[in-house]
């Protein structure tokens, strides 16, 4: 059975990953921001472990874990948590940035940094949900996509560091998909959302469990979905 830790398991790409999983009968850790949200996830997903550790804040991360009953071995730690803020560089506040970078980018960093130990010893997968804003940034987009640009620079250089120990790690760029993110874009824009335009979670999750399950004799490094409508 194998050991899956995954953040952003409440909702759309995350909660459609850790559907899969579960259902398959691996062993889920699921991270959450507070305590009522783990007893919400513990509670959708029968069996499953929680940790508890606000990505916000992720000085604290190491101090919340440490707190906390952590797996002796990780097959694979799933980042799949993130948020975003849209608005013009004029208009932007340090509060934004700090905000997105924090979540985006340096709380990944540090959860991997603190699960290295296991997913050494399983040889495991890291696999960043990354954003087509990590590849290309548009106007009113330059905080989430700098986090998601950092993101990718964060993956790529833990792939040629842990390759030796047999960690394999990839990216996956989704385009829009379907999901409480995306309607909450979609408002900032000032836009209808129709989420029958966009991806379903559902098929960014298969993509993921595709390099999850590829054999060991290949890696896939990055992987981008668009929309097929």
């Amino acid at each position: 059975m194998a050991t899956h830790v995954i953040t952003g398991a409440g909702s759309g790409i995350g909660a459609a990953v850790a559907r899969r999983l579960h259902a398959r009968g691996d062993d889920l850790v699921l991270h959450a921001r507070d305590a009522a949200r783990a007893k919400e996830l513990a509670a959708e997903f029968p069996g499953a472990r929680t940790l508890v550790g606000d990505l916000a804040d992720p000085d604290k991360l190491s101090w919340a874990l440490s707190h906390q009953t952590l797996p002796d071995r990780v097959d694979s730690l799933l980042h799949i948590a993130g948020v975003v803020d849209l608005g013009p560089v004029g208009e932007l506040t340090p509060k934004s940035w700090h905000r997105q970078l924090d979540v985006n980018l340096v709380a990944p960093a540090e959860l991997t940094r603190l699960f290295l130990p296991q997913l050494r010893v399983a040889q495991g997968h890291v696999v960043f949900v990354n954003s087509g804003s990590g590849l290309n940034a548009h106007a009113e987009w330059a905080a989430y996509a700098a986090s998601k640009h950092g993101l990718k620079a964060l993956a790529d250089a833990l792939r040629q560091e842990e390759h030796a120990n047999g960690i394999r790690v990839t990216s996956v760029y989704p385009g829009r998909t379907a999901s409480p993110m995306q309607a909450k874009v979609h408002q900032q824009e000032g836009k209808e959302y129709d989420p029958a335009r966009w991806i379903d979670p559902e098929s960014v999750a298969t993509t993921v469990l595709m390099a999850l399950d590829l054999p060991r004799d290949a890696e896939v490094n990055d992987l981008t979905v668009r929309p097929g409508r």
